[in-house]
C-alpha cells in the first residue's frame, strides 16, 4: 500500500486512493470515491460516494464533500467547509413520507484547479468555483465564481482578484486592465470581467 490510512478512518474497499495520499483519524471515504496522488484528508472529514478528487488536494479537518462534487488538482478545502448537493432539501416529501436517495437528484459543486475555500465556507450546489479563485472564510457561495476571483460574505460577492500565490492583486498604474501580484510579480489581464494570465515577456 503506497498511501497512509489511520486505523480509525473508514475507507470503503471500492474507493481509490492515490499514491502518497494520507487519510487521517475518523475521516470517511465512501464507495467509488477517487482521490488522486499526494492528497490529504483531515481528521473527521467526509468524502461522499463517487466524488472525484485530483492530485495534491488538501481537505482539512471536518470538511464535508458531498457527492457528486468534483475537485481538480491543487484544490484547498479548509476546516469545516461544506459542499452541498441538494438545492431544495427536505427530509420528507409533500405527503409527509421520509425521502430516500431515489426521491431526489443530487447536484454537485465543481472546483477548478488551484482554487481555495476558507474555513467554514459553504458552496451551495450547483455552482462552479473557477481556477485559482479564493473563497474567504465563512463565505456562502450561491453562484459561479470566476477564475482568479476573490469572494467574501453572505452571499459571496467578488471584491478583487488573486493570483497563483493567493495574494490579492494590485492594479498597475496607468493601465487599468492590468493586475500584478505583489509577491511574484506575475501580471494578469482583465477583459470584460475575465482575468487571464499574461505571458511572460522574453528576456533580452
Amino acid at each position: 500500500m503506497n498511501y497512509r490510512v489511520q486505523p480509525t478512518a473508514q475507507v470503503d474497499e471500492t474507493a481509490e486512493i492515490g499514491a502518497g495520499s494520507s487519510v487521517w483519524e475518523l475521516a470517511q471515504i465512501r464507495e467509488q470515491a477517487r482521490l488522486g496522488e499526494g492528497c490529504v484528508v483531515g481528521r473527521g472529514a467526509y468524502v461522499g460516494t463517487g466524488v472525484r478528487i485530483g492530485d495534491n488536494v488538501k481537505i482539512q479537518n471536518y470538511a464535508l464533500v458531498y457527492e457528486p462534487a468534483e475537485l481538480a488538482d491543487g484544490v484547498f478545502i479548509g476546516p469545516s467547509v461544506v459542499l452541498t448537493n441538494d438545492h431544495n432539501p427536505r427530509s420528507v416529501d409533500p405527503d409527509g413520507k421520509q425521502k430516500r436517495g431515489s426521491d431526489w437528484e443530487a447536484v454537485g459543486v465543481k472546483i477548478a484547479e488551484g482554487a481555495s475555500l476558507g474555513a467554514r465556507s459553504v458552496a451551495v450546489a450547483p455552482v462552479r468555483i473557477g481556477r485559482w479563485a479564493m473563497v474567504a472564510a465563512g463565505a456562502v457561495v450561491t453562484k459561479d465564481v470566476p477564475d482568479f476571483a476573490l469572494v467574501v460574505g453572505v452571499p459571496a460577492r467578488q471584491i478583487g482578484w488573486v493570483g497563483h500565490a493567493g495574494v490579492k492583486l494590485v492594479e498597475s498604474p496607468g493601465e487599468p486592465v492590468l493586475w500584478e501580484c505583489p509577491q511574484t510579480g506575475a501580471v494578469y489581464e482583465e477583459k470584460a470581467g475575465v482575468l487571464t494570465e499574461r505571458a511572460a515577456q522574453p528576456q533580452d
